[in-house]
């Protein structure tokens, strides 16, 4: 599933080049694409939630995301990276399937470990998340 396709997409070179790609694939999110930039033993943590371990956990996540979704615009304000490890502030805009926006600031981590994501960590507030999808 992954040979072809992700040499013939992956056009990145650096960390920070592949980790400035994978946020722009949110605005119109493919969740099999998305997937694809994750190493197979990747692991997703949006903290303070559980981990998501592995490619297939985080694909079955995609594709949840996708059914109530219609993409996120990952608004960058800064990006910092040193060495194999890329650190973005930004504000995650969350276009729900209804046509409402919502805002998140956030804070991500990411690893990067032969050319794919080895390692994703998003910072945000529970409760801000939580008033956003209307849970408690």
């Amino acid at each position: 599933m992954l040979g072809n396709t992700w040499d013939d997409r992956h056009m990145a070179s650096t960390p920070t080049e592949l980790v400035t790609e994978f946020c722009a694939l949110w605005s119109d999110p493919d969740p099999e694409t998305i997937a694809s930039y994750f190493a197979e033993n990747a692991v997703y943590t949006n903290v303070p939630q559980e981990p998501m371990r592995g490619r297939s956990a985080i694909t079955q996540f995609l594709l949840r995301f996708a059914e109530s979704f219609d993409g996120i615009d990952f608004i960058v304000h800064r990006q910092i990276s040193d060495g194999n490890v890329v650190m973005n502030e930004r504000t995650d805009v969350l276009r729900r399937k209804d046509g409402v926006e919502l805002r998140l600031p956030v804070m991500g981590v990411f690893e990067i470990v032969d050319g794919r994501i080895a390692a994703w960590r998003d910072y945000f507030d529970q409760t801000t998340i939580s008033a956003i999808v209307g849970t408690s």
